[in-house]
């Protein structure tokens, strides 16, 4: 599956107004469908922020590309229908702390759109993400490939109602292989 396609899975039938957090050079907004009424693109670095800004002005839906971080975003409680993480808590310090933050700014029953690569299954291949793990943060902006997304999301007070789970790849001991991309609702 090609990126493109996984961009659209990820954000088909999105309405209302979304926060994307960590939005980076913002390849995102190309795929956002017409019924989202306005995107609050949030991403730290300067220089993802300016393409970011780039690719907003193309968007067929209203983006506004500001700065924050994941642990302080600049919505008001409980004021965005759905929010959006794509490949982000593999890098952030504390994803518990992230999706918490997410859950304030989402309404009741408001959906977690997420893409994100996960701890592998199995016997061997978590072994081999951890011990790729100290090497793979230095070389890939402080991406850690062994993360358990899925339970911080659960954990965070989210019901996962979609999930689906694929290798990007070919090479079966990539430990950045495993990926989920999903829905979770805000319990």
């Amino acid at each position: 599956m090609g990126r493109a396609v996984l961009r659209e899975k990820l954000l088909e039938g999105l309405r209302g107004r979304v926060i994307e957090i960590g939005a980076g050079q913002g390849l995102n907004f190309i795929h956002y469908p017409p019924g989202v009424a306005e995107l609050l693109a949030v991403e730290p670095d300067d220089v993802l922020r300016e393409f970011a800004a780039g690719a907003a002005r193309v968007a067929r839906i209203p983006v506004d590309v500001v700065a924050g971080e994941a642990t302080a975003l600049p919505a008001a409680d409980a004021s965005r229908d759905a929010a959006v993480v794509s490949l982000l808590l593999c890098t952030v310090p504390s994803p518990e702390r992230v999706l918490a933050e997410v859950r304030r700014c989402l309404r009741p029953g408001g959906e977690l759109r997420f893409y994100e690569h996960v701890r592998a299954p199995g016997r061997v291949a978590p072994y081999v993400q951890d011990a790729a793990t100290p090497l793979w943060m230095r070389c890939f902006r402080g991406c850690h490939p062994n993360r358990d997304a899925e339970s911080a999301i659960r954990r965070a007070g989210f019901d996962i109602v979609e999930i689906e789970r694929f290798n990007v790849g070919t090479t079966p001991l990539n430990p950045a292989a495993p990926h989920i991309l999903g829905r979770a609702i805000r319990g």
